[in-house]
């Protein structure tokens, strides 16, 4: 199996907890909190591990939040790599409310990070062994450019090592400008942004959009995450769209990294394009199944695939 590694640039502690209902001024009586890892690719070698796989988890930590969160991801028996930073960790509150049943996600930014502890981030990138993959997922924080972005792609990229890119907006697009990424995984909203085009009110251009960045060379597999209706997957040749089974959801917090948590196992698995959909669909549909920030359960992962396996779900040539 491929060796995986995920590196996360602004990574977080995440609080949850429940109270009645939302309102101001008064006091609002919470739950006791629960504390878990969180940020993008720290949540991708996460739902690997859930997964039965095996990924290192790279990240800044400082202060007692940074402690706490690498405490959390040994105890969860994920690997890690470390480097220490001035600003401490960041923690993010996600609030679910008993009346209403709605969901509040309060995310503060990423801590700063120096050039130095950039430097020292992307010393850890070039030590991976020939042939990782390496995902490379969330936000950018306060002290690194797009430009420092594209750098550390392309260095790893003349180490050998694979990258997929889960970001957004400048980051998204600056990573795909570098081309040769391995995986990437925007949604449609993501994705009318990288074509021009509103893709919400052409759907049957998203597509011919993903098509267009894998034929351009930018990234190997495009899969575009619809909501309700699955995920499209693109590679050169093929293309297939996996609908979930309907499942009751809780919510959508972690469904996009488990999701690519999933796929990336796959690929360190060398599956092909339909068994990576269709797990990566699975993994993403058990995820909302969980109140808060869990990530997916392996045993409703599990159900799910072996559900959508038994589906006829057709391989479309480009």
């Amino acid at each position: 199996m491929t060796p995986i590694f995920t590196l996360t640039l602004a990574p977080s502690l995440d609080t949850s907890t429940t109270t009645a209902k939302l309102y101001p001024d008064g006091k609002l009586r919470c739950s006791e909190p629960i504390y878990e890892p969180g940020g993008g690719g720290i949540n991708v070698a996460r739902a690997i591990a859930h997964l039965g796989g095996k990924a290192c988890a790279i990240f800044p930590a400082g202060g007692p939040t940074g402690q706490h969160l690498a405490e959390l991801l040994q105890q969860e028996r994920v690997e890690i790599q470390t480097v220490k930073t001035q600003a401490w960790t960041r923690q993010n509150m996600h609030v679910h409310t008993e009346v209403t049943c709605e969901q509040y996600r309060f995310v503060m930014p990423g801590a700063k990070l120096t050039t130095q502890e950039f430097d020292q981030l992307r010393e850890c990138v070039l030590a991976l062994p020939h042939g990782s993959i390496l995902v490379i997922s969330g936000s950018l924080p306060e002290g690194v450019t797009v430009d420092e972005l594209q750098s550390l792609i392309r260095l790893a990229q003349t180490k050998g090592i694979e990258c997929v890119l889960d970001s957004s907006g400048q980051a998204l697009i600056a990573g795909l400008e570098v081309g040769g990424l391995l995986l990437v995984k925007p949604n449609q909203k993501e994705l009318s942004e990288l074509s021009g085009k509103d893709l919400l009110e052409e759907p049957s251009s998203v597509l011919e959009a993903a098509q267009s960045i894998v034929a351009a060379g930018k990234s190997k597999y495009v899969v575009v995450s619809l909501g309700a209706q699955g995920a499209l997957a693109v590679a050169q040749n093929h293309w297939v769209q996996v609908v979930p089974p309907p499942v009751k959801m809780r919510s959508t917090v972690g469904a996009g990294d488990s999701m690519v948590g999933a796929m990336v196992l796959k690929l360190s698995q060398q599956a092909d394009l339909l068994d990576i959909a269709r797990y990566g669909v699975a993994a993403g549909s058990a995820a909302t199944l969980n109140k808060g920030t869990r990530l997916c359960q392996q045993h409703d992962v599990n159900a799910l695939y072996g559900y959508l396996c038994q589906q006829q779900t057709p391989l479309n040539d480009v």
